[in-house]
């Protein structure tokens, strides 16, 4: 039980970290797991918390697509309506 304590230290925060900040927890977990020599249980471990980290990045990903598409979509509309009405006024001529 003592090891479950320690594994709920290391588990992911994802209301605390940046995507920045899992991206480069990512990077720390595979590279120490592409560098071997871990026992595994540590292997383990660190492929779990990997996974989590991977899911919290796509989360946060297609959250920030999700906002994106949101803000065309508004503003799209908005220099749509803006083209239509440039359109509809007739043209002056300069003499």
């Amino acid at each position: 039980m003592s090891n479950e304590s320690s594994e709920s230290s290391d588990d992911v925060d994802s209301g605390s970290l940046s995507f920045e900040q899992a991206v480069g927890q990512l990077d720390e977990a595979v590279y120490a797991l592409e560098a071997g020599g871990l026992p595994l249980a540590e292997a383990t471990r660190l492929f779990e918390k990997g996974m989590k980290l991977a899911r919290l990045c796509n989360e946060m990903l297609v959250s920030a697509e999700l906002r994106i598409t949101r803000i065309q979509t508004r503003y799209g509309e908005q220099m749509r309506m803006l083209d239509q009405d440039e359109t509809s006024m007739p043209e002056e001529e300069f003499c």
